[in-house]
Order: structure tokens, then sequence, then C-alpha cells
């Protein structure tokens, strides 16, 4: 696994937080985001497409929230994504294939 990859990975897992509620994770993640809005949107993006995160829930999100920032916004398309991968890990439990842990 790419090592930059994985730190965000890291940053941006539940399981890495487990103990915290969803708020602080929404900050953890939110000022992730707003990093990489400022210096490298790029590898956001890349980072959003390996989280699964599909471009048309992004641009719809980013349409309907006036109210929001966009790391506010990208930060909570993370989180429901990962709580979504959460359940589907839970509800489909099977052995992890070397190398492929997360």
């Amino acid at each position: 696994m790419n090592e930059s990859f994985e730190l965000i990975y890291n940053d941006l897992s539940m399981e890495s937080h487990t103990g915290a509620t969803e708020a602080e994770m929404l900050d953890v993640i939110a000022d992730r985001v707003e990093y990489f809005l400022k210096y490298d949107k790029d590898l956001l993006v890349s980072y959003l497409y390996r989280l699964d995160i599909e471009e048309k829930n992004i641009d719809h999100a980013i349409a309907e929230s006036m109210d929001d920032p966009l790391h506010i916004v990208l930060a909570k398309l993370i989180l429901i994504r990962q709580k979504q991968r959460l359940e589907t890990k839970s509800k489909y439990k099977v052995e992890p294939i070397e190398g492929w842990e997360y």
C-alpha cells in the first residue's frame, strides 16, 4: 500500500478513533481535508476516489451545501462513507487477504 495513502487512511479510519464521538471524528477528518485543500488538492481527490466516494455525491454535496465550508462538506461525505464501510465489514465478515487488510 502507498505509504502516504496508509497515513491518511489511518488518520481517517474510524477504527483508529474508537471512543471518539462522531463530532470529534468529523473534526479530525475536516482538519485533514482542509490541509489537503490548501496544499494538495490532487492528492485529496485521489483519496476521495480511493475511499470510493462517488463524484456525483461530491458534486451534489457541494452544490447543495451553502451553510458549511467545503472542507466540512467533504469531511461529512468521508465520515458517511467510512460508516458505510464499517457496516459492510461487520455484515460480511471475511478473513483479510495479506496486504489488503484495510
